[in-house]
């Protein structure tokens, strides 16, 4: 990569230490630092959300899905809306009696201390497997583009992520989120113009697409060998966002910091349509991809728009996909 791509790398990498500083300037209490002094607005904790679910691994493997199939993933994401206004309705109300400050807090009150403890330690081996999964898939560009090892590469993320953190507590977090969602969020759409480009233009490409029956959404069939059907999405999208974003500190903190029960449902059934247009918008790089010719078959699915990044995107803009990769990484 180009000396200028380095540089976008670097500064995203200031621009995070900067608002973890400039938000510790506010900093006076316990409940300042945990939960953002429960001041945040609905817009923030909601695209705070979004970057906190979407890792590395979803912004690189997202594509090839789309090059490699069609658009049917995305039953997912509406399980993933139905099982979020659930949350917003049924589960929130809860949290949002007395002056709870997590997820726990509010277990414990109606299951008892044991179902605190027990979930509590599964909350923290099911991150702390899933998130060095996702830290060391995020590690990898970076290594490759810097000439570190892998391990130094892990540090550096882990080191600068948890700098702001330490500094600003959630306001920080929540602030970064924000500015990590725009990075890989403009960095994405600036990859589909360019490969619609490549492909000859948006409408050949999309009609290139439509008739090789890679635009299509929905699968109503019944199938319990199919990869994704409609009732499959909507049921296990359901169930796991729910999970998620119902019970999980790393999202119920997020909502708790919130100005009051309606910002917390308006931040939580938002990120699931906000979701929904994520993904749509990866899955339609990997189809502009595959339209231009850059998807040959013998290359993995989730190699496909990491070595479109480094051969198509010119000098600056590879650099700030990059950096969304690592912000992908980070923000989860």
């Amino acid at each position: 990569m180009a000396p200028l791509d380095l540089a976008v790398i670097v500064a995203y990498f200031a621009l995070t230490i900067g608002v973890g500083l400039w938000v510790s300037r506010s900093q006076a209490t316990a409940g300042d630092y945990f939960l953002g002094a429960r001041n945040l607005p609905a817009w923030a904790v909601l695209f705070s959300i979004v970057a906190t679910e979407t890792s590395a691994i979803t912004v690189i493997s997202i594509p090839g899905l789309g090059a490699r199939g069609d658009l049917t993933f995305l039953q997912l994401t509406f399980g993933y809306l139905v099982g979020r206004f659930a949350v917003a309705f049924w589960l929130l109300p809860g949290y949002f009696r007395g002056d709870q400050e997590t997820a726990y807090q509010r277990i414990e009150t109606r299951f008892g201390p044991t179902s605190r403890r027990l979930v509590s330690v599964v909350f923290l081996l099911t991150r702390l497997l899933g998130d060095g999964v996702r830290i060391f898939a995020g590690s990898i560009p970076l290594a490759l583009l810097t000439g570190w090892s892998v391990p130094t590469a892990i540090v550096a993320m882990g080191g600068i992520t948890l700098l702001y953190t330490l500094l600003g507590g959630l306001k920080a977090v929540v602030w970064a989120d924000v500015i990590q969602l725009a990075v890989y969020v403009s960095g994405g759409v600036a990859a589909l113009f360019i490969a619609w480009q490549l492909a000859g233009g948006a409408d050949q490409a999309l009609a290139m697409a439509a008739a090789a029956g890679k635009l299509k959404i929905l699968n109503p069939v019944l199938s319990f060998t199919q990869s994704y059907t409609l009732l499959g999405g909507l049921v296990g999208g359901a169930l796991l966002s729910a999970a998620s974003h119902g019970t999980d500190q790393l999202i119920v903190q997020r909502l708790l910091a919130t100005r009051s029960l309606r910002d917390a449902q308006v931040a939580v059934v938002g990120s699931g349509v906000a979701v929904i247009l994520q993904f749509c918008l990866f899955l339609m790089i990997g189809s502009a991809i595959w339209a231009a010719g850059l998807a040959p078959e013998g290359m993995p699915a989730d190699q496909i728009f990491s070595r479109f990044i480094l051969e198509q995107l010119p000098t600056g803009l590879a650099g700030l996909m990059v950096a969304g990769i690592l912000a992908a990484a980070m923000s989860t």
